[in-house]
């Protein structure tokens, strides 16, 4: 035998077992199958229900990618723009001698406990892309993300760098989406796609939630529903730019394209430097949104949410009590009545802060992080201590990445400011962004809050808000590589969080951003909390915290009671309220007595019932986009505890009130139904008040919790005898 015979033998016995890899990733009941194919490139082979473990999954079908010959067999994992696929891609590289293309092929790969690793290589290029799995079985949630790293000599930028590329086969697909803007967040909408693109995406910089919120549904092979059917639930962990693709191709295969969005965004990476995308996180549930939803709020329970073991304060704000208008007596009265009302916390907003332009309006002050001395002449020490007195705890506004063109800062470090050179200045809320991709901004920002804890250790809480998107769109800190902008903005916002988190970690922080302009499951890996809108009328907030409860935690989202919509009653703000993380941002001198003393009782029962409230096992029993009644049940895992939050908002005359089936009880035993939050002298007229049911009986038969009256809400306890 010659040796070229032998060498023959050996490199396509070796091709043969390259060829043979299948990269198995699988939750509890969610499984992904990749494979090399004969081009030794990653391809998607299956993605859906788990298999059993006698299924050879070297036989599962491996697709074309297209008709035409020059497509690759199968769906491509990582597709590349410029070579054989044809459809949206994942990855775009421009070399450093101007080539626009690159072919990745399988190396190896790893699996680690939960984490799977695969190496791809460009053949041609020193360009090495590696692909990351981290599968969280018990809750069904894969995170993927990807890393980027060159050997060239010269310039080499990345037009595209997605985290995920997944691909879908059935009859037809529905997308639900989130769409949103100021006062109108999470507004939930549905379509079918057909043949083409549909894209989600953000381009806002800062406030990069305003428009469109990062979370999608689909639906295959049918609708999305609440406890039916195959929906694929996803979300980008980034705090800026996203961009979700959806392409049906002309084989009716559903391709979804998931990252940072590209946009005014060719990232120039360094030599040996790592380009590590934004973390995309999805479930594949069979038994519709609502599975999915659990899931996710198991999930963010469980691994993401800071402190997410930990309690949680209920706040009073003295925004529309005072608005700007304040000094220290009216704040120490305000902290009397936050120990009256029975709060945990008072939270003081913006206009504490500017000397030389005192912050009087939200038109000048904002940078100058000193506090204003003709306001409060003993500083935040004394407010602090005097809380202390009260019995409450004190938190504070603060918004750092954030100037007005009227302060201090804006006139001693104008290169710190995000600006054009030689254009006429665009203002959003009469302020601009500072360049988080300059070190020394990193350094004041994160001095914001130093100095504040470092002068005020008991500060327990702060609010940290961002109300203006990126405008004018240049860094003066990267000069020529203004496509880093955007990412780099969002790294360096990580660096400040990452040294907050490190030196304070008992800091209690809400994200807010004018509204809901930022509620990414990232950001509250170092927020406590988050404000989910600006509007807070309680009709509005059933649909706001409703779009919401699909992804994220009761115990993050904040809920407070406020003067919007003063038709309703303060019961009726109130119990909308419950469904979150209770706070009140109410003006107290309007209440009557009666209110204040019914505020102060749900305070109470709201305290006693957290655990019930912030539990992931959540069931949407009616939904407000149906009719004019909502109903929510809360279920404790052991399912011992729920909570039932009906709220009728504009019944028709005459409209028939159906019984409504609970879910997720043990239904072999017996549960106690109890109204609670009654009004003072009041008594509950629900025929269900302080009967005992079966699980079965309340599951199957159901109990009347709606009626056909204007705003009128209940709050039904039910606790297993």
């Amino acid at each position: 035998m010659t040796k070229r015979t032998l060498l023959s033998i050996f490199f396509c016995s070796s091709f043969l077992a390259l060829w043979a890899q299948t990269i198995n990733i699988a939750t509890n009941n969610t499984q992904l199958v990749l494979q090399v194919n004969s081009q030794q490139r990653l391809c998607q082979t299956y993605l859906g229900e788990r298999l059993s473990e006698q299924t050879d999954l070297g036989q599962l079908y491996m697709p074309l990618a297209g008709l035409s010959s020059s497509c690759i067999q199968g769906l491509e994992v990582y597709p590349v723009m410029g070579t054989e696929d044809y459809y949206e891609p994942t990855f775009e590289i421009r070399h450093a001698d101007g080539n626009p293309t690159s072919v990745l092929k399988y190396v190896n790969h790893t699996a680690d406990g939960n984490l799977t690793t695969i190496r791809l290589r460009d053949e041609v290029y020193p360009v090495e892309v590696t692909l990351y799995y981290k599968v969280f079985p018990e809750e069904d949630i894969i995170q993927q993300w990807t890393e980027i790293t060159h050997h060239e000599k010269g310039k080499v930028y990345l037009g595209r760098y997605a985290s995920s590329m997944l691909y879908f086969e059935a009859d037809n697909y529905h997308l639900t989406e989130f769409a949103s803007d100021w006062a109108k967040e999470m507004q939930m909408q549905s379509q079918e796609l057909k043949f083409g693109k549909k894209v989600l995406d953000s381009r806002l910089g800062a406030r990069a939630n305003l428009m469109a919120q990062p979370f999608f549904e689909v639906g295959l092979g049918g609708p999305v529903r609440e406890d039916e059917g195959t929906v694929l639930m996803g979300t980008l962990g980034w705090t800026g730019n996203f961009r979700f693709t959806f392409e049906v191709d002309n084989q009716h295969v559903l391709r979804i394209v998931s990252g940072i969005n590209h946009d005014a965004s060719t990232y120039l990476l360094k030599k040996d430097d790592t380009f590590r995308t934004a973390d995309f996180y999805f479930t594949l549930s069979n038994k519709g949104v609502g599975e999915g939803s659990r899931r996710f709020q198991r999930w963010m329970m469980n691994h993401q949410l800071h402190k997410a073991k930990d309690d949680r304060m209920t706040l009073l704000n003295n925004w529309e009590n005072t608005y700007f208008d304040f000094d220290e007596e009216k704040l120490v009265a305000l902290f009397g009545e936050a120990k009256d009302l029975g709060v945990d916390l008072f939270l003081l907003d913006d206009g504490w802060f500017g000397n030389k332009y005192p912050r009087k309006d939200d038109h000048a002050g904002l940078g100058d992080w000193q506090v204003t001395q003709s306001k409060l002449p003993n500083g935040i020490p004394y407010l602090v201590k005097k809380a202390k007195e009260n019995g409450v705890a004190f938190g504070i506004w603060i918004e750092p990445e954030m100037v007005n063109p009227q302060s201090e800062l804006a006139e001693k470090h104008p290169e710190w400011l995000i600006q054009l050179p030689s254009r006429d200045t665009y203002y959003f809320r009469n302020q601009m962004v500072l360049d988080l991709c300059n070190p020394e901004v990193q350094d004041f920002v994160f001095g914001v809050v130093d100095n504040l804890m470092q002068e005020n250790p008991e500060i327990r809480f702060m609010k940290w808000d961002c109300n203006s998107p990126i405008t004018n769109i240049y860094s003066p800190y990267l000069k020529e590589n203004q496509g880093n902008i955007y990412v780099d903005y969002v790294r360096g916002l990580y660096n400040v969080l990452d040294r907050v988190k490190a030196k304070y970690p008992d800091l209690y922080m809400m994200m807010c951003s004018g509204g809901g302009g930022r509620s990414d499951v990232r950001g509250l890996n170092y927020f406590t909390e988050y404000w989910c809108s600006d509007n807070t009328d309680p009709i509005e907030r059933i649909f706001i915290q409703w779009g919401y409860s699909h992804f994220m935690p009761a115990k993050a989202m904040c809920a407070h009671v406020t003067e919007w919509n003063r038709r309703a009653s303060i019961k009726f703000r109130v119990d909308v309220a419950f469904q979150g993380k209770l706070g009140f941002d109410i003006g107290l001198r309007n209440l009557s007595d009666e209110d204040r003393q019914y505020c102060r009782q749900a305070i109470k029962e709201y305290n006693r019932l957290k655990n019930v409230i912030w539990s992931p096992e959540l069931y949407r029993l009616v939904s407000p986009y149906g009719g004019q009644h909502c109903v929510v049940q809360r279920v404790t895992p052991d399912k011992s505890h729920s909570l039932v939050f009906a709220y009728d908002i504009h019944p028709r005359y005459g409209e028939s009130i159906l019984p409504t089936r609970l879910k997720g009880l043990d239904a072999n035993a017996k549960y106690r139904v109890k109204e609670i939050c009654l009004m003072p002298g009041r008594q509950s007229w629900l025929s269900c008040d302080g009967e005992v049911y079966t699980g079965d009986y309340l599951m199957k038969v159901g109990i009347k919790v709606t009626s056909s009256n204007d705003l009128v809400s209940h709050i039904i306890e039910v606790t297993k005898e």
